[in-house]
Formats: C-alpha cells, sequence, structure tokens
C-alpha cells in the first residue's frame, strides 16, 4: 500500500525517533556513554617509543603488540602488573575487559586481580599487587587454598580500607564483599569477559562472559557501595608453585552521564561528563517519560493535521481540475 507523501515521511520520522529511543545504556535511554581513551587500551597497545601513552606496566608483565598483554606467563614464582598513568574520576563508568587464563597443566594458579585503587603499579602478594590497599579489588582466583564449600575459580571483590590486608590464608573470605563461583573461567571456548558497573553511591555490578559468546551471567550486584573518587586502574597477576598464563586483551571504559538532568554537565580528567555530571537515577521519572508521550502525541496530530491538509488541497484540485471541461 503506497501512502501519501506526507504521511510516509511521518512513518519514517516516527521509527528514526524510536531507533533512538531503543539506544541508550542498560536498557535505560536515558543514560549515554562516552569512551574514555585514558582508560582504554586495544592493540598494538604501544606507541612509537614503545610506551604506552596512558598506561604504565611493570614486573614481569610482556607486551605482544599484536595479541595481548601478558602479566604473567605460564611460569612458577611470576608477578606483573598494568596500571593507569591518571586516575579515573567519572562519577558513574563501566569498564569491560577482555581477558584470557590458560595453561596446559591440570594444577594451575594463582590468579588475577582488576583494581580501582589510590595506589598503583606496586609488585606486592596480593595477586601481583600490593596488600592493604585503599579503594576496590575484583579477584579472579583460580587456586583453592582454604575455602571449604566454595567451587573454584572463584571471583570475589573486596573494599580495603588502606589497612586491613587480604586472608590469602583463606582466599579472602574475611574480606569479601560479594562474590560468585565461575567454574570455565579458565581456558574458556569464546573469549573471555568482565563488565564492571558503578553508578555513584548506588550500585556496583560484575558480569562474566565465559559460558557462550554474547552471554552474560551475572556474578553480583551490591547496592549502597562507593568507590574511591579518584582511583587509578590497573591489573595484576601472580603465580606461586603453580603456574597459567593471564592475558588482558582490551579494556573499553566508558563514562555513563545523564544529558538532561538538569544540572551542568562536568568533566572528568579524561576529558569527558564526569564528575561535575548528573547523578544516574536508577529509574526514569514519570514525568520525563509523561512528556516524551505528550510530545509523540502533539507530534501524531500536527501529522494528522498536515495529512488531512494535503488531502483536502489534493480533492480541491481535482475538482478545479474538473470544472475546466
Amino acid at each position: 500500500m503506497l501512502l501519501p507523501r506526507p504521511l510516509t515521511f511521518l512513518w519514517l520520522l516516527a521509527g528514526s525517533l524510536t531507533g533512538t529511543w531503543g539506544l541508550g545504556f542498560s536498557d535505560n535511554p536515558d543514560i549515554k556513554a562516552i569512551s574514555l581513551r585514558t582508560h582504554s587500551l586495544e592493540p598494538p597497545y604501544l606507541d612509537s617509543d614503545m610506551q604506552s601513552r596512558w598506561f604504565d606496566f611493570g614486573g614481569d608483565t610482556i607486551v605482544r603488540t599484536d595479541k595481548y598483554i601478558r602479566l604473567v606467563s605460564d611460569k612458577p614464582s611470576r608477578m606483573g602488573w598494568l596500571f593507569s598513568r591518571v586516575p579515573l574520576t567519572a562519577t558513574n563508568w563501566e569498564i569491560i575487559v577482555e581477558f584470557k587464563i590458560h595453561g596446559q597443566g591440570n594444577l594451575y594458579g594463582d590468579g588475577m586481580a582488576m583494581w580501582l585503587t589510590k595506589q598503583r603499579a606496586q609488585s606486592g602478594p596480593v595477586f601481583g599487587s600490593t596488600d592493604r590497599f585503599e579503594g576496590l579489588g575484583i579477584f579472579f582466583d583460580t587456586y583453592k587454598n582454604n575455602r571449604p564449600g566454595t567451587v573454584f575459580p572463584y571471583v570475589m571483590a573486596m573494599m580495603g580500607d588502606g589497612n586491613t590486608a587480604y586472608d590469602k590464608n583463606n582466599d579472602g573470605k574475611s574480606n569479601e564483599l560479594a562474590g560468585c563461583s565461575a567454574r570455565g573461567i579458565r581456558n574458556p571456548n569464546i573469549p573471555t569477559k568482565a563488565r564492571l558497573t558503578y553508578f555513584q553511591e548506588k550500585s556496583l555490578k560484575l558480569d562474566l562472559m565465559y559460558k557462550s559468546e554474547d552471554e552474560w551471567t551475572e556474578c553480583f550486584e551490591i547496592p549502597d557501595v562507593k568507590v574511591p573518587p579518584v582511583a587509578y586502574l590497573g591489573f595484576s597477576a601472580e603465580t606461586g608453585e603453580l603456574s597459567d598464563n593471564h592475558d588482558i586483551i582490551s579494556v573499553t571504559t566508558k563514562n555513563l552521564y545523564q544529558p538532561n538532568a538538569g544540572t551542568n554537565t562536568g568533566t572528568t580528567g579524561s576529558s569527558s561528563p564526569g564528575k561535575g555530571g548528573a547523578k544516574f537515577d536508577k529509574y526514569a521519572s514519570g514525568k520525563k517519560k509523561g512528556s516524551w508521550s505528550w510530545f509523540l502525541f502533539k507530534f501524531v496530530l500536527f501529522g494528522m493535521a498536515v495529512t488531512g491538509a494535503y488531502v483536502g488541497f489534493t480533492i480541491y484540485r481535482t475538482k478545479m481540475r474538473g470544472s475546466r471541461f
């Protein structure tokens, strides 16, 4: 069925608006995302001077520019780290890390960590980084020391206060903020990913992808949590008598913001809306949804009026032509 041109235009425009509304973050069209180059990594990782502009690495870390940043190799007694040079100051953010923990042996260890801490670039006994840290640590622990009833590999979060030591003998049991078992995260058949999402003092959520492509599994979601507003993003890994390869493939960090929340959008230390930006409201207000509905209603009425005028003009023109004969 062919539609009159004005009506066709209206349908096309309505379709484009629907597509725009369908975009957004976490199924909420009010949330927008801007990539932060200062906290993202992808091959070849290094610039012409064989350095990374935004990250430092040390310890036993090896960079293969076409494939990965290997924090530690499948050899005993290794530790390595990778840390951002500037702190992450965004108010709300999402970090997606593609990584791979793999090796040949049936016995393996120890694991790797993801950090958002005030400390940076320090080797130590907690998955290759310093103990008594201040900030957030996410641990991908592949070796079970002493934690009965827990299936390993195990992923857990710890919020350090700068004074409390990591409970290494019990795999962090006394420090655990939240966690989940992730059997299959080692030697997976697909690229392994972790997605960490934070809305300031509202929620911290970790999703994992290791079972099948594009299938995210929620590990945990913690309400009312506070990550230090100025923290360095980092990764580290460690092997003991047992070992594995621990590779970082890519890191994608995005600043999340609400553009029309009635407050000025400030900038982070990395040139995007953030620290001064609007806080995220998990549930869109009824007022805002109502305003969109009212706008759409008026838009449709306007379209009907235009279409009616066009049809009326066409009938009038036809009659005028008929009166000439």
